[in-house]
């Protein structure tokens, strides 16, 4: 392990349950423990634990806080209730992405945004950069946060008979403060699995605290493996495959994340209403392929033997009987549902047809 790469509170708790550890986002993250389909069906099924606390925190506080992450942030938060959760992105003026964040709520001009592990440092000076301009107070507290994610149909019960945290009243996208020994942490009800589940921010010591509980009532200790599987069949992108600098939120087909016309604007609003307006050159599709290859990211899309796009992300379903599936960046023009394309998968081309992204029902608690 090089000396730069990062640890969350609980790489030691990893290691000693003999999980596979992998570098992801610049932190030595678990894959898996007991293999990839066992958890991926844990959090399907019961309920799942994630050590998430590679991600990101941002606090925007000062009385322009609601003004200036409405700038940075393609959603509208304008005059949202205290509890609420926004997912959307930030863009550069151009329209590519900077990352994709969570804000949320937490009070009159004080804000929490949640950031991927990969971008803290360029999404970081990126706010700062741009705060400077408002009469706000930015706070980095990555590694004052650790963070769990406890996903899957049992989530609910489990925090309750385990950690004691009753988060019945939470509904999606919404979170809460709580005491908890001593401090106050913050639990929402996001998932990023298509499943119900909770997030907990606490410090490094309640992190491993609730981890050892968990474990100890025999929770799946689930790694990003799963993550990834889970995350896919559902829909959701992950930022690096079907977001990035290159990729806009309306060629990744997230447009409804994208409030062209709220008030005051944002960075990358009049690149994203001329995509919204003309359509993008691109568009990020799903692909059932007629044979058990596997696409992977990168992988040349075609068309009448011309390359029309890549592979975003790509697996056999797990959820989803076992099908080859993938997310592909797909000319527009050869974007549309029932289309047959081809993929170049090492020497072989296989057909594959465009059908809807969603490969797998979400249920979560509306």
């Amino acid at each position: 392990m090089s000396e730069e790469m990062k640890v969350t509170c609980l790489h030691d708790k990893h290691v000693a349950l003999g999980a596979l550890m992998s570098p992801f986002g610049g932190f030595d993250m678990p894959i898996q423990y007991k293999g990839i389909v066992d958890e991926h069906n844990a959090v399907r099924n019961q309920v799942g634990v994630f050590d998430v606390s590679h991600m990101g925190e941002v606090e925007i506080t000062g009385p322009e806080a609601e003004k200036f992450v409405n700038y940075i942030f393609t959603n509208d938060i304008t005059d949202a209730p205290v509890g609420k959760i926004y997912y959307g992105m930030m863009l550069y003026p151009d329209g590519g992405t900077v990352d994709d964040l969570l804000v949320y709520k937490m009070g009159e001009n004080d804000l929490f945004l949640v950031i991927n592990a990969a971008n803290i440092d360029k999404d970081v000076a990126w706010i700062m950069e741009h705060a400077k301009d408002f009469n706000v107070t930015v706070d980095h507290q990555s590694d004052k946060y650790g963070q769990l994610a406890v996903q899957g149909p049992d989530s609910e019960t489990v925090l309750k008979s385990v950690l004691d945290i009753d988060a019945t009243d939470l509904v999606f996208y919404t979170f809460k403060t709580m005491p908890y020994d001593g401090e106050t942490i913050i639990v929402s009800r996001t998932g990023y699995t298509g499943e119900d589940g909770f997030e907990i921010y606490a410090s490094h010591a309640a992190i491993n605290k609730m981890w050892d509980l968990l474990i100890a009532a025999d929770v799946q200790p689930c790694g990003l493996g799963c993550r990834d599987t889970l995350r896919f069949e559902v829909g959701l992108p992950l930022y690096g495959d079907e977001l990035s600098a290159e990729i806009s939120p309306i060629d990744a087909t997230l447009g409804m994340f994208v409030k062209i016309d709220k008030e005051g604007g944002f960075i990358g609003q009049e690149a994203c209403a001329k995509q919204k307006a003309e359509g993008s050159p691109k568009k990020l599709v799903g692909l059932e392929l007629h044979d058990k290859a596997i696409a992977r990211h990168g992988y040349e899309v075609l068309k009448d033997d011309k390359v029309v796009g890549y592979i975003t992300t790509g697996y056999r379903g797990i959820s989803v009987e076992g099908k080859s599936l993938a997310f592909a960046l797909v000319d527009r023009a050869v974007g549309n549902l029932g289309d047959e394309l081809c993929v170049k998968i090492r020497k072989k081309v296989f057909t594959a047809t465009i059908v809807k992204k969603k490969f797998y029902k979400k249920s979560y608690k509306k």
